[in-house]
């Protein structure tokens, strides 16, 4: 159905209101902060469309996941066997053993997943559990395009659901600060990053959202916190209850160490963070290989195997050994050099894209160089998914083109329990990625006849 909408949408446009419509777009975003860098979030001017069905399946699909990876990271934080797959640092080891856990490793996750464009299930490619990024961008641009040009003959004909999810951050970081408080006060709540990263903006959308929520907040950076008398504090003395975390651990460590106030204050249980520490196993795309390899298998449920073997395509940590795919053995590392066009090779923990391969685009010699880098630092070899795509209409010099985009789907993922919204981002290249600097990120409707 929603083939459909994406029809009816198209049909009305034309090159006038197509042209004033991306006009009006850019402005506003760059109105009010909406860029990445100098480029502004979104370059298209059709949102995402699911169905009510859609939307449902991925609900449900991601319901049925969550559990897996829920129940594998309570067995990471107990187990030492069991987390060693996950190829942790030693620092990050260290951080594990010494801070307080919070109710669920990761409140805050968003699973980015392709629908496979045949079968409609959805393929999840990575598990991103420490930073999940995106809310406020979708929730700003989902009130844009209501009011974009082109939506107008559309919404005479079809009934527009957005898919808020700045509500849910909310909840999440006031809910998780009462557990492990345990009071029902209001913390006063800090967005810690850098002040060069290029998501000021979305820190902006999540302050003003806070505050007019009721909620005490601030945006300040690593450098400026202190802790002392058993309490984190920022630059002019004001302290902090709850970190609303976007700074990235392993640069936090690589700049302040172990012994940064931020770090030790959370260690002390001095202020709560989300996401904690916990969350670093779950977030290695060795997650992936850890539900997938046979040798855990005995560790989930039956309906948990069932949920992995439908949504996580094939995934191993490149190492030498022997393993199974599709019921034969193999010789992992002999196999991986053979099979180069239907694999994908993955730095075990980075962001951006940056260090993957996708071996249908290099030679030979550049992805037998990659596998020999894989085995010596912690990579996952992933296999290729099919990857789907649908037409979107942008102006390019001054006129109406309709082109076909890579659609990256990213539920947004809440307690480790369940999904609601969902962060779109399209791409003419296979490597679906707005940090990398190419795409754009778009609004997800729930749409439907009236």
């Amino acid at each position: 159905m929603s083939q459909h909408a994406v029809a009816a949408y198209h049909d009305g446009l034309d090159d006038g209101l197509a042209r004033e419509s991306s006009e009006w777009l850019t402005a506003r975003q760059r109105d009010i902060g909406l860029t990445f860098g100098e480029r502004p979030l979104c370059t298209v001017i059709r949102p995402r469309f699911l169905s009510p069905a859609e939307y449902d399946t991925l609900r449900t699909a991601s319901a049925s996941l969550l559990g897996a990876f829920r129940h594998a990271g309570a067995m990471a934080q107990d187990d030492d066997a069991f987390r060693a797959q996950f190829r942790l640092a030693d620092w990050e080891e260290q951080l594990l053993a010494t801070a307080p856990r919070l109710h669920v490793a990761a409140p805050l996750s968003r699973l980015d997943a392709f629908i496979d464009p045949v079968s409609g299930i959805a393929r999840i490619t990575e598990y991103n559990g420490e930073t999940p990024a995106g809310t406020g961008y979708t929730d700003a641009l989902a009130e844009l395009f209501l009011a974009l040009p082109a939506m107008r003959p559309f919404l005479e004909h079809w009934v527009v659901r957005p898919l808020p999810a700045m509500g849910h951050v909310h909840n999440v970081l006031l809910e998780s600060w009462h557990r492990f408080r345990g009071v029902r006060t209001v913390p006063s709540i800090a967005i810690v990053d850098w002040d060069d990263v290029p998501t000021q903006a979305e820190f902006r959308i999540c302050l003003d959202y806070f505050r007019a929520m009721g909620v005490p907040c601030r945006i300040t950076t690593p450098e400026a916190l202190r802790y002392e008398g058993g309490k984190l504090k920022d630059a002019d003395g004001t302290v902090i209850d709850l970190i609303y975390k976007r700074v990235l651990l392993h640069e936090l460590i690589a700049e302040g160490g172990l012994e940064h106030p931020m770090v030790r204050a959370v260690a002390d249980g001095a202020v709560c963070m989300v996401n904690p520490f916990a969350c670093k196993p779950l977030h290695k795309k060795a997650s992936l290989a850890v539900l997938s390899d046979e040798r855990n298998a005995g560790r989930f449920s039956g309906a948990e195997q069932a949920a992995i073997a439908t949504h996580v395509p094939w995934t191993r940590v490149v190492e030498e050994r022997k393993t199974v795919i599709d019921g034969t053995a193999i010789d992992l590392l002999p196999w991986m050099l053979r099979e180069r066009e239907s694999l994908v090779l993955k730095p075990n923990d980075d962001y951006g894209g940056t260090g993957i391969v996708l071996g249908w685009e290099v030679d030979d010699t550049t992805w037998h160089a990659a596998v020999a880098r894989a085995v010596a630092e912690p990579y996952v070899v992933q296999r290729r998914i099919a990857l789907p795509s649908e037409p979107f209409p942008a102006i390019h010099e001054g006129a109406l083109h309709v082109e076909d985009r890579i659609v990256d789907t990213a539920p947004f993922c809440w307690h480790g329990a369940f999904m609601d919204g969902c962060l779109t981002r399209i791409s003419t290249s296979t490597l679906v990625n707005v940090t990398a600097g190419g795409g754009s990120t778009i609004p997800t409707f729930v749409v439907e006849p009236r």
